[in-house]
């Protein structure tokens, strides 16, 4: 019996998909050199039905009302990824390099100008005061008992010593309420090191701490802008 997928994660089905395939293009040359996969074509297809079943674990948080819809959209399918590499032997530091790599690789397709303006809008005033009132609903009991899968979270001002522009701690997230539900809490840490590149690229210093996945009581995002943000001439 074929699984279901949540009807929001079905529209947006085709377009993961398309992202999954490019994911292992670019991961190609690493899984046959480092991980020692020669077989590419039999490991894109047990990749890609993995993801079949990634897309109906996926728990729904809202859809397009939630931020945090798009992070399981865009980083659900490494679980899928890490799952089958695992499946094959791959030692999990390995599974991390080749994951965080595609992915730096990957975000790098997108022009320069493009990824910096997605950083300005993310560090910007109006973004922040659209954090502040998603974190303060994400804590209530109406949106924890209607969402529980979803994250918890507390913005974070900076104090007068401080030399970050806002933060962010995840009292409870998503993907680890995910691996501990499916069994995926020994590869959960290689999704955590992907968050990185995601906000180099934009041009943002992220500055982390400690995570959930670690054993920490949240986790502790910092951000701030990279001197230059501009693109490059």
């Amino acid at each position: 019996m074929a699984e279901i997928i949540h009807p929001f994660y079905e529209t947006h089905r085709g377009a993961m998909e398309a992202v999954m395939r490019h994911r292992l293009d670019l991961a190609e040359a690493m899984l046959r050199d480092r991980a020692d996969l020669p077989e590419i074509d039999a490991i894109r297809e047990e990749v890609m039905d993995e993801f079949a079943v990634v897309l109906a674990q996926m728990p729904y948080v809202g859809g397009a009302a939630s931020r945090m819809s798009d992070f399981y959209m865009r980083l659900m399918g490494f679980m899928a990824i890490s799952r089958v590499l695992r499946r094959h032997g791959v030692p999990l530091p390995v599974i991390g390099d080749i994951e965080r790599e595609t992915y730096k690789a990957q975000l790098l397709t997108v022009p320069e100008a493009e990824r910096l303006a997605a950083g300005r809008q993310f560090m910007s005033s109006e973004n922040q005061a659209l954090l502040r009132e998603q974190a303060a609903e994400s804590a209530t009991k109406g949106h924890q008992d209607a969402f529980p899968e979803d994250f918890v979270y507390d913005f974070v001002e900076p104090g007068p010593d401080d030399h970050f522009e806002f933060g962010i701690n995840y009292k409870a997230c998503g993907f680890c309420k995910f691996a501990a539900r499916h069994g995926d809490k020994e590869i959960l840490p290689n999704i955590c090191g992907l968050d990185f590149d995601a906000y180099a690229t934009r041009g943002i210093r992220l500055e982390r701490t400690q995570t959930l996945a670690g054993g920490a009581s949240h986790c502790d995002f910092r951000f701030s802008r990279v001197a230059d943000i501009e693109p490059s001439p």
